[in-house]
């Protein structure tokens, strides 16, 4: 990817979640930028290179708004020393960053076949994509229960949580809540410290030991539940082995599957 062909985007927010470790950040949107709820956008920055010379660096970040909303969001987490997030965690409104014209990733509802259900599992910011794909309206109309799992080490990255707890009050969703307001289940996993009612264990062992589905209120089924999962790529191998056992796979090509899956770093 060359600057040349990138548009250059404004910063229109930004809100440290946890200082010196996560942090979100809204642009402007390019000029008939088009993405699926799911997908990831490319961003550019001018960086110094090792002879501190200006050099542009490109790192690929999942989009976390609306297909329809006029700006931007992406969730990052700050890299110690990276190259990329040090430079990108200063930046503040009104500073200006590259974006790739072209939206990419697989990591969309449009591999599946119809279903009942849909589960998203994340950890870390590997919750961006499930924070677009929430927001996209053919999502509630397709599904009847949607369950957002997120795993994090401790509760302060808990990031977006009031969001999606009030989510079924939204003013352009709470249409789809009126008659069923339990169709969305909020599932937020702590690992290292146990933090009032939530569940305290690797979303593995949850899965394994049924604690997932019994705080979901409802049970994976490959017949009528769609997974999507984006995350630590350790805790994705696991979660892989263990649905592929009970019968979900991922799509192929000319035959839709049930699991989808993105490593997030």
């Amino acid at each position: 990817m060359t600057a040349d062909k990138a548009t250059v985007e404004t910063l229109t927010s930004h809100h440290t979640w946890v200082p010196g470790k996560l942090f979100s950040f809204a642009t402007t949107r390019p000029a008939d930028f088009q993405f699926t709820a799911g997908q990831f956008a490319r961003l550019g920055l001018a960086r110094p290179n090792a002879n501190g010379e200006p050099e542009m660096v490109w790192r690929a970040y999942s989009i976390a708004s609306s297909p329809l909303a006029p700006e931007l969001e992406f969730f990052s987490i700050v890299v110690p020393d990276g190259p990329f997030t040090t430079g990108l965690v200063e930046l503040g409104v009104g500073d200006t960053i590259h974006i790739d014209p072209v939206a990419y990733g697989f990591l969309t509802t449009e591999r599946f076949a119809p279903g009942e259900d849909l589960w998203l599992i994340s950890s870390g910011t590997g919750l961006a994509p499930f924070l677009s794909i929430l927001q996209d309206h053919a999502i509630w109309q397709q599904y009847k229960r949607v369950v957002v799992v997120h795993s994090v080490r401790e509760v302060e990255e808990l990031a977006y949580r009031v969001d999606i707890e009030n989510f079924a009050t939204h003013p352009n969703f709470a249409p789809y809540f009126a008659q069923e307001p339990d169709r969305l289940s909020y599932v937020p996993v702590v690992t290292r410290a146990s933090a009032g009612d939530m569940l305290n264990a690797r979303v593995q062992t949850l899965l394994e030991d049924g604690r997932l589905e019994s705080r979901a209120g409802i049970t994976l089924d490959p017949a009528r539940s769609r997974v999507m999962l984006c995350g630590n790529p350790d805790m994705l191998k696991t979660l892989r082995a263990q649905l592929g056992e009970r019968g979900f796979k991922p799509s192929r090509r000319g035959e839709a599957g049930n699991l989808a899956v993105e490593n997030y770093w």
